[in-house]
Parts: structure tokens; sequence; C-alpha cells
């Protein structure tokens, strides 16, 4: 016998509003970089920007077992690097 599939669609509750898809949220409003992101905008591998990483030479706050890299915190990096003659 076949499973009853009804074709009636479910009424939305409140908790559905409240929940935000993480992949609807558009790149440019998060406030972190992911490591992969950042070795792509630095043209690095990813073993290299962990080592900066765990060196402390890129700004980041490690949140359990994952890396963040607060976006404004990066690019004021960058922006120092560039005054510092390494550009």
């Amino acid at each position: 016998m076949e499973p009853v599939v009804s074709l009636v669609p479910r009424q939305r509750s409140a908790a559905d509003d409240a929940t935000v898809p993480v992949r609807s949220l558009r790149a440019d409003s998060r406030a972190v970089y992911s490591v992969p992101e950042v070795a792509r905008l630095l043209s690095l591998s990813l073993g290299s920007t962990y080592a900066l990483l765990r060196e402390g030479e890129i700004p980041a706050r490690k949140l359990g077992a994952r890396w963040v890299i607060p976006k404004n915190r990066f690019h004021a990096w960058l922006d120092e690097s560039d005054s510092e003659g390494w550009a």
C-alpha cells in the first residue's frame, strides 16, 4: 500500500517567519569572511592562509574549531599593509 501524501499546502506559522535561511542572506551582508574567501582574496592557498591565521598575521578569531575574519578588520589590515609598503 502506498503512503498518502497531502496536496494541501500547510499553513505558515510565526516560526516560519522567524527563521531566515542562511542562503537567503546576501553575501555582502555578513560581517565576517571565511578562510576560503580570504584565501581567494589574497590569492593564497588554504594552507598558507591557515598558517598566517595561526601566526596572528591576519586579524581573525577562532570560534570553536572555525576561524572567522571580521571584514572591517581585514580591510583595515590590508590598508595598513599598503601604507607600510607591502603592496
